[in-house]
């Protein structure tokens, strides 16, 4: 299994992608089969060969299709089917970008949506293509990167700021340890606004982007130590549950798993096919 995870290098686009990353699995790599996303506030472009096929199922909803796709923010778990070889090239965007590059414009910037895409009308280059990118994403991670800023470079020209997303950038720099409550006053606007304008530029709502943010250091925290040394009453507190029930609910809510089943099944979940993967 190949797997990279790159910054862009270029500061302006830095403002709107959080990474760039690389995964293929071969005839010969051994992985588990049916990996599994978790909830994520951010969307990603992913490249994929034209005739590749792919397939997320989500909660028994399966969503299928070929090539390059969009995967817009989730709040359900989603499972992977990687059975057989793939290879995706992704673009990682902060949560909100999409507004501000005019890149949601027409497109379905709600949850849990996929939606392919036409490469050479994205880029409005009849001579862009994913097998390409993912050639050089193969042979240097380094090259691919500049790559990727130079296509990008062209497309974020267009790059608009307005007051809803720059009060969107502002509640996110909060928003991790700020109650709800309190960032209307924090950011000197009502409630009712902050919560318009957030929805508007993300789709999602706060607690539902809170709600994420906090699973995946949550998970993070997790993956990062062994089962024996797992304390769950330690982590309930550590993590702001008022209880180990309140933790055990919230991991079954979001992940269909109680905690001892994660424990044991944590390094099949995948953060958006550029984190922790087994």
């Amino acid at each position: 299994m190949i797997h990279w995870i790159q910054s862009p290098k270029n500061k302006h686009i830095a403002q709107y992608v959080e990474c760039y990353w690389f995964i293929e699995k071969d005839m010969n790599s051994s992985s588990y089969d049916f990996p599994k996303l978790n909830p994520d506030p951010s969307c990603h472009l992913i490249l994929s060969p034209p005739s590749q096929a792919y397939q997320y199922d989500i909660k028994g909803d399966f969503r299928c299709g070929e090539g390059s796709h969009w995967l817009f923010p989730h709040h359900h778990t989603i499972e992977l089917d990687h059975t057989n070889p793939f290879v995706h090239l992704g673009i990682k965007f902060h949560v909100g970008a999409l507004y501000s590059l005019g890149l949601g414009e027409g497109m379905p910037l709600k949850q849990d949506q996929i939606q392919s895409i036409h490469m050479a009308s994205l880029f409005e280059s009849p001579d862009i293509k994913a097998f390409d990118l993912i050639e050089m994403a193969r042979m240097n991670s380094d090259s691919s990167c500049d790559q990727l800023d130079s296509l990008l470079s062209s497309l974020f020209q267009k790059a608009k700021e307005d007051k809803h997303s720059e009060l969107v950038r502002k509640t996110l720099a909060l928003l991790a340890n700020t109650s709800i409550s309190a960032l209307g006053d924090k950011l000197h606007c009502s409630q009712r606004t902050l919560e318009r304008s957030f929805n508007r530029v993300t789709g999602l709502t706060l607690k539902q982007c809170q709600a994420m943010n906090k699973l995946e250091l949550l998970l993070e925290y997790l993956y990062q130590r062994k089962s024996k040394d797992i304390d769950w009453v330690e982590i309930a507190f550590e993590f702001g549950f008022s209880d180990q029930p309140h933790l055990i609910r919230h991991l079954k809510k979001q992940l269909g798993l109680t905690p001892k089943s994660y424990a044991q099944e944590r390094g099949f979940t995948i953060d958006v096919y550029g984190g922790i993967s087994s």
